[in-house]
């Protein structure tokens, strides 16, 4: 057997990827729950929803990439104590999609739109162990850890839509098994006042030392089991201390050994950062990310990135992120030009529920515009060619009055552009369908 198998090195930088979107998860959850309801869009503490209720602004720094076609609702569940029970309203039809993750980040189901329809539900989280009856109204959905996280997502068209939004976010709920159907009553909060609400999360992990990470991540497993195919990764990092069930403590590890393990979360880190681009197909400049998305199974490599590029990624069945890295000339795009893309007749989107096209700077911010349009898509008044084919105008300056419902207004410099393709059909997918190439207008 090679030296290679027994590198401490080599399987600090394995065990640091396996377990980073643990720590991450539990780094992200401790911030967004330590504060009371209402104080800041999207937290709240444990067990209550807290709605965003409007789309960013254009000065809007916290998150990269926002998008501007849903409204989010967020709510983290403790499970330990029993089932919990998630209720979700008529929704009339509207678009929504309620992704449940556990704490390695695995959507681990997706009620919604899409797969259970858009009726009033109720579906009772069940965590791993537990045994007792549920109300018969309730579907039981087996949770793989005692701690989960929703990010709900609710189609909204545009701030003229915020008041129906919000009667839909008003819907829902979670409780107890054991307070379901009872009028809420969220416990006092305390704010815990040793955690760091100020620094990101993934800063806060990033800058972790070796023993303090990998410490962290032993006393999360032992809480939160692996998952039944984490096997083999399990049998190497069990040869560097780390044992689900176990604490860690690298004084068990020779001095070799633990200066080995030092260097692992840099390295690990540089290994994401070199292989991010390199996970999605590219076709005609669009990077496609279509498979192992929300459902990693054993690809570490990738779950760790997109646990650091975006937390709580979708599963690519419920909507996929087409990501415009070139032009159709190969080069990277620039708001100092002028760009068209075009969609010939037929060729639009494949979206069963909706699709647009968002426009960032080079930093995965949104930028002002004398229109105030970020985004732009199939439920914008749109001007359709005689032919039945699209042209999006990409471009600083207007277009010119007769082009403007069909301009998204672009910064100067360096741009990242997104797609978004809420419940795709098959053929976006499995790459039947692509994107059409961005051409340099001037």
């Amino acid at each position: 057997m090679s030296e290679s198998v027994f590198d401490p090195h080599q399987l600090g930088v394995e065990a640091y990827l396996y377990l980073y979107p643990l720590v991450t998860m539990e780094v992200t959850r401790r911030q967004m729950t330590n504060m009371a309801a209402g104080k800041t869009p999207g937290r709240a503490p444990m067990g209550q929803f807290a709605h965003v209720p409007a789309f960013p602004a254009a000065d809007f720094r916290v998150v990269v990439r926002p998008n501007f076609d849903t409204l989010y609702s967020s709510v983290w569940l403790d499970l330990s104590g029993g089932p919990v029970i998630v209720s979700t309203p008529d929704t009339g039809g509207r678009y929504y999609v309620f992704p449940v993750y556990d704490m390695w980040t695995d959507v681990f189901a997706a009620p919604g739109w899409r797969t259970t329809g858009t009726g009033e539900q109720q579906y009772a989280l069940v965590p791993p162990g537990w045994s007792g009856s549920l109300p018969g109204s309730v579907t039981a959905v087996a949770a793989p850890t005692p701690i989960v996280w929703i990010i709900g997502r609710t189609q909204t068209n545009g701030p003229a839509d915020y008041e129906a939004v919000h009667q839909v976010q008003a819907g829902f709920a979670a409780a107890p098994l054991a307070q379901w159907g009872q009028p809420a009553a969220p416990p006092p909060f305390e704010a815990d006042p040793s955690v760091d609400m100020t620094t990101s999360p993934l800063d806060q992990v990033e800058a972790m030392p070796a023993a303090g990470f990998f410490t962290l991540a032993a006393e999360l497993m032992k809480v939160h089991p692996p998952h039944p195919t984490d096997f083999s990764v399990l049998n190497r990092i069990a040869r560097i201390g780390l044992r689900p069930g176990d604490s860690f403590d690298p004084a068990r590890l020779d001095a070799a050994a633990r200066s080995a393990l030092d260097g692992a979360p840099k390295a690990a880190q540089e290994l994401m950062t070199q292989n991010m681009p390199r996970l999605a197909r590219v076709t005609n400049g669009w990077g496609m990310n279509t498979d192992t998305m929300g459902v990693y199974g054993n690809f570490y490599l990738k779950r760790a990135i997109v646990a650091r590029a975006g937390l709580g990624a979708n599963p690519p069945e419920d909507a996929i992120y087409p990501l415009l890295v070139a032009d159709a000339d190969g080069a990277p795009l620039n708001g100092d030009r002028d760009y068209l893309c075009h969609f010939p007749a037929g060729e639009l989107p494949p979206a069963d529920a909706f699709w647009s096209i968002t426009m960032y700077d080079a930093q995965g911010f949104q930028a002002a515009n004398p229109i105030n349009r970020f985004a732009i898509g199939d439920r914008d008044a749109l001007a359709y060619n005689s032919d039945g084919s699209l042209d999006i105008y990409i471009q600083h300056g207007s277009p010119g009055p007769d082009r403007e419902s069909n301009w998204l207004p672009a910064p100067p410099g360096p741009l990242g552009i997104t797609m978004r393709i809420y419940a795709p059909r098959p053929k976006a997918l499995d790459g039947r369908w692509n994107p059409p190439p961005v051409r340099r207008l001037r």
